[in-house]
């Protein structure tokens, strides 16, 4: 789930215009709506979280955040004024503690336990500023400096405040305010010498130098290509370089650093395609022994040091022992990497201080190209592999799973050079694996001994007497007929697992409900030939509460699963339960950035069709009687005068078959009525929910009717549309079916690219929100 994280200069150089005649701030805003419609093309798109930040002061200049929408992302973005300070350092601060705020809740930075690449949560943050001097309230800076401190707490142990899988671009305007004669430079966006870009670098990101629009669009599509799941890495050769490879002769030598000696790229971490969440096993190992007796942490830097040595060494994989393959991004090293056509040799990789004795530490991996020579990979392995991997392989070939005391020894003293969170690990492994198949022993109660060798209470013939005792109606009884005696019941250990059971250890009654659990107790004791228990009333029984009333979906997962269909091309029935004028979710797609447009849904029955057998009577069809048909009449709404009875019986009859059409078939007791005929039902005016079903009947017809005639109006030629808004302003309704009207319609102009109407149909749209936003309802348009 990648996080696109938008940091908007919103100081007031933004209101300057570039020669196209909008300002900077309508460009940024633009380019962020461009960036969505083109992410919105891949499919992966669906779990993209945004975020929106500007250059107030925070909390101010959090626009959007973890917990709001995608509305509330769009609404907040057109909000934007440019009225500030070009304060991109506090607010490059406050953008880091907001991605930084969900990673301590979850954990996945593991702090002095390795860094384990598949625990990532991926983010973009994309800034977008004129590149203007850095203004803030102390005056202007010439350098880009970020604040050291901030409320986040475990901030203290990451060195620098972003972390390995956050990645920084910059898209710096320098749109000129006038039309250049001279021709745009082909090929690349250069980087641009704004105080941003160092710090885009060092993120493992980069800025962009935007000279026109066209620039823009191109920055924007490199972008969306760079959203990947990964983190950087810092990988910089240690020992000489490696030497010539067979067949190729001596190259010629170059001194000094090579750009492939250190590298600041970022390793790819494919997430599982079954599951979609990345799977790993082994973690880089930290930079530093960890001291069990140190109450504190050493803070450790955002990316890993890992060296890599250019000594050619054998590639080791044992069966049964899993390993992690990652990607490299292409980069100087695997360029150098891949020249070199040695897919069956590796590099071997470190970092530094993480054994107990020796600076450059053991290995954990290696790099290796793959055999097609098309990528280089970071296989990462058990701490000092070489060593472990070859006692694995004894321990599986020759051994069989039976190590001798010699096998044993060798791996206790392996184990004493491994970091102990290995070892953590590997004993929490083995505990949860023990755990899983056995089921927990139950706890032993506390068991009540008799103090008679008399039969139970329930097989004595004098229970009448005994009962009477009990009440207190009767005289004491002996004490070797004490009450208090029960003979094979123990009392139940205090267990907060386990539920309240109110009817075998009477300590689990509440002490307000005694009172009620004695009358369940007697209730039952009276009606002993039913043999049943009853803990709980029977309204009890149906007592639910109010937020699980509507939980159909459990109900129908407990259910067994249904019959197949004898015919499977029938249409298949959902159940209806629930709100029936609830919207259908999956005919709601959102168009790329903003454009909610109505997406195919399921075809109804029209009114006039009919659906029953040919055995039954087909239904009358209405004669339509709106006057829209009728040209060049401006439409009133029909006033409904008192209907006589006669009318009221007719409509009801229609009503009913309409129900039948739409369900397919009638009820019995319908079928069975109708079949008699012996009496007619009374004559009875209509319910308020009858008045209703048939003016939203009217107004399905109206609607429908003025789809077909807009849809006309919208094919023909020319732009001369008064008469398309003139038929919108009589649309019936309720707000929300308004406006599913008006959107399906946008999307009609949309088919025959009619761009001006979808502009001023947009505009009428936004009049609507802003209408309904000051009002508590509408009356019309």
């Amino acid at each position: 789930m990648p996080v696109l994280l938008f940091l908007i200069d919103t100081s007031a150089s933004m209101n300057q215009r570039s020669h196209l005649g909008t300002s900077y701030l309508d460009i940024a805003k633009g380019a962020v709506e461009t960036f969505l419609k083109l992410r919105s093309r891949d499919p992966a798109s669906r779990g993209d979280r945004y975020m929106l930040v500007s250059f107030e002061e925070a909390p101010a200049g959090i626009k959007a955040g973890w917990k709001d929408s995608h509305a509330t992302f769009m609404t907040e973005l057109r909000n934007l004024q440019a009225v500030g300070l070009t304060s991109i350092g506090q607010s490059l601060r406050t953008a880091f503690d907001l991605l930084n705020l969900n990673r301590l809740v979850s954990g996945i930075d593991n702090y002095g336990q390795g860094r384990n690449p598949f625990f990532l949560e991926p983010a973009i943050i994309v800034a977008i500023t004129d590149g203007s001097k850095l203004t803030s309230s102390c005056g202007v800076q010439d350098e880009l400096h970020l604040p050291l401190t901030t409320p986040l707490p475990g901030s203290e142990l990451t060195k620098e405040p972003f972390r390995w899988d956050q990645r920084l671009f910059s898209l710096i305007l320098r749109i000129p305010g006038h039309t250049s004669s001279d021709p745009e430079p082909m090929g690349g966006v250069p980087l641009d010498p704004s105080p941003i870009t160092p710090m885009c670098e060092v993120t493992g990101g980069r800025s962009y130098s935007v000279f026109s629009q066209r620039m823009l669009n191109q920055c924007l599509e490199s972008l969306v290509q760079k959203i990947q799941s990964g983190v950087v890495i810092h990988f910089e050769k240690t020992g000489p370089d490696p030497p010539p490879t067979e067949g190729k002769g001596r190259p010629e030598m170059k001194h000094g650093p090579q750009s492939w000696h250190s590298c600041h790229k970022m390793i790819y971490v494919r997430p599982n395609p079954k599951t979609g969440v990345p799977v790993g096993h082994w973690p880089i190992p930290e930079s530093f022994w960890p001291d069990q007796n140190s109450p504190t942490l050493p803070p450790r830097a955002a990316h890993p040091q890992v060296k890599f040595s250019c000594v050619d060494s054998e590639p080791m994989v044992v069966d049964k022992v899993p390993f992690d393959k990652y990607e490299l991004e292409p980069s100087p090293l695997t360029q150098y990497i891949l020249e070199r056509k040695s897919p069956h040799t590796c590099w071997q990789v470190f970092v530094c201080n993480s054994a107990k004795y020796g600076e450059l530490g053991q290995p954990f991996g290696y790099l290796k190209a793959s055999t097609a020579l098309n990528c280089v990979n970071l296989f990462v392995m058990p701490y000092n592999y070489s060593v472990v991997l070859p006692l694995f392989d004894d321990l599986i070939t020759v051994h069989k799973f039976k190590p001798p005391a010699k096998w044993r020894q060798s791996f206790e003293n392996y184990l004493k050079t491994v970091p102990p969170y290995y070892i953590t690990a590997k004993i929490e492994a083995d505990r949860v694996c023990a755990l899983v198949g056995k089921k927990a022993a139950l706890e032993g109660g506390i068991k009540l001994r008799c103090r008679s060798s008399a039969l139970s209470l329930a097989h004595r013939k004098d229970f009448t007497q005994l009962l009477q005792c009990i009440m207190g109606d009767g005289p004491a009884l002996p004490m070797e007929a004490n009450t208090k005696e029960f003979a094979g019941f123990q009392l139940a250990a205090l267990n907060k697992a386990l539920k309240p059971q109110g009817l075998r250890n009477p300590y689990d009654i509440p002490r307000s409900h005694l009172l009620d659990q004695l009358s369940r107790m007697r209730r039952n004791l009276l009606h002993a030939s039913i043999c049943i228990l009853k803990g709980q009333d029977q309204d009890q029984l149906h007592s639910v509460p109010i937020a699980q009333m509507g939980n159909y979906q459990d109900y129908l997962k407990h259910c067994p699963s249904p019959l197949r269909e004898a015919d499977p091309d029938q249409p298949k029935r959902l159940h209806t339960f629930g709100n029936p004028f609830k919207l259908d979710k999956k005919a709601m797609m959102v168009d790329e950035a903003d454009e909610f447009v109505t997406g195919t849904q399921s075809k109804g029955k029209r009114p006039g069709e009919s659906s029953s057998p040919a055995g039954v009577g087909a239904p009358k069809r209405r004669r339509c009687m709106s006057p829209l048909l009728r040209l060049g009449r401006a439409y009133t709404p029909p006033k409904t005068p008192p209907r006589s009875t006669n009318h009221l019986q007719l409509d009801e009859g229609e009503n009913q078959q309409d129900r039948m059409q739409e369900n397919g078939q009638s009820s019995d007791s319908e079928l069975s009525l109708g079949s008699e005929g012996e009496e007619e039902a009374p004559h009875r005016y209509p319910s308020p929910c009858q008045l209703k079903k048939i003016r939203n009947q009217e107004s399905q017809e109206l609607n429908s009717e003025l789809r077909a005639l807009i849809n006309k109006e919208i094919r023909k030629p020319g732009r001369r549309y008064e008469r398309i808004f003139y038929l919108l302003k009589q649309i019936q309704g309720s707000l929300e079916t308004r406006l599913i009207f008006l959107q399906s319609i946008i999307k009609e102009a949309a088919r025959f690219k009619k761009r001006v109407l979808i502009e001023q149909l947009e505009n009428f749209l936004e009049e609507i929100h802003l209408r309904a936003n000051s009002m508590n309802h509408l009356d019309g348009f």
